[in-house]
């Protein structure tokens, strides 16, 4: 999954920048690295979920990604004109595949916080929300992509 050249432009994200429409089940967008991107992507996915008709999955999709998306933004470091891409397929079973690249190789890895902590318990709630399907795998060029599979509770099996 190399980088995808994106055109237009649209003030929700990088300027210069919009959806690629992959195909007719995916869908691929440039971030800043910013957290006020982190809503906008969110919004941008609640559409792409709802086009599919997997309204069923959107809560638990727009909480996963927002959980990604934020990872990315607060701790992959790098240089500040680095983007973070989102990508969101809907697989044919159903389910939903969501994709968070970055420019950073450090994998982000999950943390037993404190009781009082009021961070640090991203990863282990989207594995309790994806029952684990979530994984980190390199990606063509600089960085990584995190993953996370959204599939309603009646499904058998997830692909990864």
């Amino acid at each position: 999954m190399g980088d995808t050249e994106l055109t237009g432009g649209d003030d929700e994200s990088t300027p210069g920048r919009e959806w690629e429409r992959a195909s007719d089940s995916v869908f691929v967008k440039r971030w800043a690295r910013s957290p006020r991107c982190v809503g906008r992507a969110r919004h941008e996915l609640r559409l792409a979920v709802n086009a599919w008709g997997m309204t069923g999955l959107a809560d638990t999709a727009v909480l996963v990604l927002s959980e990604l998306f934020t990872n990315a933004v607060r701790h992959a470091r790098g240089p500040e004109d680095r983007l973070v891409e989102t990508r969101y397929e809907r697989l044919t079973d159903g389910a939903l595949r969501i994709e968070v690249h970055d420019a950073n190789s450090v994998r982000p890895e999950a943390r037993e916080p404190s009781v009082d902590a009021e961070s640090g318990r991203g990863l282990a709630l989207v594995d309790v929300l994806t029952a684990g399907h979530l994984g980190v795998s390199e990606r063509l060029g600089v960085g990584k992509l995190v993953w996370a599979v959204c599939a309603d509770d009646t499904a058998d099996e997830v692909p990864r």
